[in-house]
């Protein structure tokens, strides 16, 4: 998992932001961040070793800009539904007592299952941002290009995406894969890209996941 130090680190967002019951007055929606329910476990974590009465309905969740995975501990009156958006910064939704960042490994089996379909979704519904990873794709060292970091793609691969954009920008998935020799799946290419830097906390370069990730801030 990243180590950024954020609003969403490991011990969770800034203190607004984890009060239950903070106030959204000050929360402009268009500066919102949001997550998407991954899992929601309303009997709390299998492995908290409390009496069910004691233990707090827990959901997971993954940030719907930068990929961020979250642990959410709920009020006693909160209901969320698997692939509900609910926003978790400046301040939490109404249900969310506090957040904190975790790592995948720290899922349960249920939210990884639903890992990959929320990522390809996010991808898919977010269509201009992620063609214009091909667009703005730059080289990170002399040897190496931010393009060659998806998986499958090598010099040539990488040769033909630079090759294609020079004619003009790529307008979809589609168009990227009508014009890239090769390349027959860019949306899937980028979705295995996500789930890998999700799974490894070691990878030394991220291009999706984490507040600082080129793609993040992308409008």
């Amino acid at each position: 998992m990243n180590d950024e130090t954020d609003p969403g680190s490991a011990d969770g967002p800034s203190d607004a932001a984890v009060a239950e019951g903070a106030s959204a007055d000050d929360d402009p929606e268009s500066d919102a961040v949001h997550a998407y329910v991954l899992e929601y476990l309303p009997h709390g974590r299998a492995d908290d070793d409390r009496p069910q009465h004691r233990r707090p309905a827990v959901a997971y969740g993954l940030g719907e800009r930068d990929f961020r995975l979250f642990e959410f501990e709920l009020t006693d009156d909160a209901e969320f539904g698997i692939d509900d958006l609910v926003r978790i910064e400046p301040t939490t939704a109404d249900g969310i007592k506090r957040a904190r960042r975790v790592g995948y490994d720290d899922l349960n089996r249920g939210a990884r299952q639903e890992l990959e379909y929320v990522v390809a979704d996010i991808v898919e519904s977010n269509e201009r941002r992620f063609v214009d990873f091909y667009n703005d794709a730059e080289p990170i060292t002399l040897r190496l290009h931010q393009l060659n970091l998806l998986p499958g793609i090598g010099k040539k691969l990488r040769n033909n995406v630079l090759e294609a954009r020079k004619r003009g920008p790529f307008e979809s998935f589609a168009d990227v894969s009508e014009r890239v020799s090769g390349l027959h799946d860019p949306k899937g290419t980028l979705v295995e890209r996500v789930m890998e830097e999700l799974r490894d906390d070691d990878l030394k370069y991220r291009i999706f996941v984490g507040v600082d990730a080129p793609t993040a801030n992308k409008t």
